[in-house]
């Protein structure tokens, strides 16, 4: 048995099944049904477009699938929560990538999956592919690297650039805090939040929560609290340091826990269940951790009002395809040129307000296969990347919506 769903196991044979001979294939837009039509898409008639596009470049985004296609890249360090498994292994998780991309947003997608773990080799491949795709959406690479990687990449590319596993995780982990601090009826930017994990996913979802106005925010890694001036910080880890922890905790886990309003994991540990007993009334539990989230959703649902995980066997599961398959499609539409923090705040808006209507303790976010989520995510991207100056003088191409 390889996972659980709520009432149907899923076995071993089903999963190797469904990925023979790959999840993804190439399809065909234009009809090759008689000499005519070949001469319309291949040759002679293709020189016209190919020639059109060397003199005006940018007709490249119309005139090809190059601005509606987005490659899945990674190095395989930091896969699922298998770790360092390398390219091959990572590639049918790519794989499952694009075609969430392709399923929920329209969008084609292919997994670029590089032997390399040296960021100048991936900057320096991807720089030069650059003519080939209209947007790179990082995974599974492992932090700290990750948050070098992308911001090289950001600087080096004309297009919209995104790690997903930081931000999709984080947008996601926003738009549930909205609707789980409706639930409970609380102001969200007053709680007492606690991020276990200070990786990749945890420093983008502090960083979010900050930027969204919450500022009692409390990040921990594997050896305590963050704080100024502590020993064994990476550059990401000292820069959070010096914008967290206003309370100036020192210490572990029940430090940072006692009192605290919401509890975010994602740290592949677990947490023991007195320490959630010692947060704060009608508390807000997160436990993202998959396949095991950091403390079990029942457990946790004994002192806490709102618990979500981010697993799907389990009501509220707050989940990084929520937000980045609408995220590409709005940048994309929009002809945005980076991916900017208002772009992310508005998809997490998007999703909170879709899971408005029917909001409960076991419904802070809708499901992942909620068909009304993309469409609102991505009109709230693009409309943010267009009053945010992120097309960078790019015009607005209507037909490409």
């Amino acid at each position: 048995m390889t996972a659980v769903g709520v009432n149907n196991p899923v076995t071993d044979a089903e999963v190797f099944a469904a990925h023979e001979g790959g999840k993804l294939s190439v399809g065909v837009t234009t009809a090759f049904h008689d000499s005519r039509a070949l001469s319309i898409a291949y040759t002679p008639g293709v020189a016209a477009v190919s020639k059109a596009i060397a003199r005006e470049p940018e007709l490249a985004d119309r005139y090809t699938w190059a601005g509606r296609l987005v490659a899945v890249v990674t190095d395989g360090t930091a896969v699922l929560g298998l770790g360092d498994v390398g390219p091959a292994a990572a590639l049918p998780v790519m794989e499952g990538k694009a075609a969430l991309l392709k399923q929920f947003g329209g969008l084609d997608a292919i997994p670029l999956v590089l032997d390399t773990t040296d960021v100048d080799e991936i900057v320096d491949t991807l720089v030069r592919l650059r003519p080939s795709f209209g947007a790179v959406s990082l995974e599974d690479v492992a932090a700290p690297r990750c948050f070098e990687l992308e911001d090289r990449l950001v600087r080096a590319l004309d297009c919209p650039v995104m790690h997903d596993d930081q931000h999709g995780t984080a947008i996601a982990v926003l738009a549930a805090l909205r609707g789980a601090c409706t639930v409970v009826g609380r102001p969200l930017t007053r709680q007492r939040v606690v991020v276990f994990g200070a990786g990749a996913a945890g420093v983008a979802c502090a960083r979010i929560l900050l930027a969204a106005g919450l500022t009692d925010v409390t990040v921990l890694d594997s050896r305590g609290i963050l704080f100024p001036g502590r020993a064994g910080m990476n550059p990401a880890k000292a820069a959070l340091a010096g914008r967290t922890n206003p309370r100036a905790l020192r210490g572990g886990l029940s430090e940072a826990l006692r009192d605290a309003d919401v509890f975010v994991g994602v740290s592949s540990a677990t947490v023991p269940e007195e320490l959630i007993a010692s947060m704060a009334p009608d508390a807000i539990v997160l436990a993202l951790s998959n396949p095991v989230p950091e403390i079990h959703p029942r457990t946790a649902a004994r002192y806490a009002a709102v618990v979500g995980t981010g697993g799907s066997d389990f009501p509220n599961q707050v989940i990084n395809t929520l937000a980045s398959p609408g995220i590409y499609r709005g940048a994309l539409d929009a002809g945005a040129r980076r991916i900017t923090d208002g772009m992310k705040l508005a998809a997490a808006e998007a999703i909170a307000e879709v899971a408005a209507a029917d909001l409960a303790t076991d419904r802070i976010v809708p499901h992942s296969l909620d068909p009304r989520v993309m469409p609102a995510v991505a009109s709230a991207v693009a409309r943010a990347a267009l009053e945010g100056g992120a097309l960078d003088g790019a015009a607005h191409r209507p037909d490409r919506a």
